[in-house]
């Protein structure tokens, strides 16, 4: 019918094409974000070559998770065969069930190495002692964050996104009276590290009831919100 739903058929160069502008897409997407997280670091002081260095082993190293201590906790568990009313010494050995706490080269490691670095740059150009500033952004952001993160049993510590860079982005600017160097430093390492102390540390003597093997400070549940407090900062220099 001449009036009829008409249905195009793309010949195999038009097929190509389309594939050839797909694959462009989802290379240059990454790649963008890419761009615009260096451009924070640069914003920051960092080079370009450092920045996406810093970026990718960031990236890289959230995969790295290095032990550091072991929690042993105590449990019973009683065979399905004997009834409620018999005596405990019929019940099995008590055994000790592990949970590791580990520490995430990408999400703790390096963030706490960025902010080490930047707090040092910092004073020495503009001559001014952050760490008042600093201490005091750590425990605003430490203690909004506690109060946000969620304990899931079964899956561990859920740091909210995005809490934590707004409360340092706020701490940077109300300490530092303002925007600046010194400011975007203050934020950085108060979001970093309050991150880090509200939401993990803070947490970590709840993870026993957690039935997990393991609980990464700085991975899973909380690599995002660092990372964040890594780029956010910069909006402020």
């Amino acid at each position: 019918m001449s009036d009829g739903v008409r249905f195009f058929s793309p010949g195999p160069l038009s097929v190509f094409a389309v594939l050839i502008l797909l694959g462009l897409f989802i290379l240059i997407i990454p790649l963008l974000i890419l761009g615009i997280i260096g451009a924070a670091f640069v914003r920051l002081g960092f080079s370009w070559f450092s920045a996406l260095a810093v970026i990718l082993l960031m990236i890289i190293g959230s995969l790295v998770n290095i032990p550091v201590h072991r929690i042993r906790r105590d449990v019973i568990r009683i065979s399905r065969y004997n009834a409620p009313d018999q005596d405990t010494s019929s019940h099995e050995p008590r055994q000790a069930w592990d949970i590791l706490i580990t520490c995430n080269l990408g999400g703790t490691i390096i963030p706490a190495a960025i902010s080490a670095y930047l707090l040092y740059q910092a004073v020495g150009i503009t001559g001014t002692s952050l760490w008042f500033n600093v201490c005091i952004g750590i425990v605003m952001v430490a203690g909004i964050t506690f109060v946000s993160t969620r304990i899931v049993p079964g899956a561990g510590i859920r740091v909210p996104l995005l809490i934590p860079g707004l409360t340092a982005l706020l701490a940077g600017i109300i300490f530092s009276g303002g925007t600046g160097l010194n400011a975007a430093v203050t934020a950085l390492v108060s979001g970093t590290m309050g991150a880090l102390a509200g939401g993990n540390i803070a947490n970590l003597f709840r993870v026993s009831d957690l039935e997990i093997p393991e609980v990464s400070i700085g991975g899973a549940g909380t690599f995002g919100a660092v990372f964040i407090c890594c780029i956010l900062p910069a909006l402020l220099a």
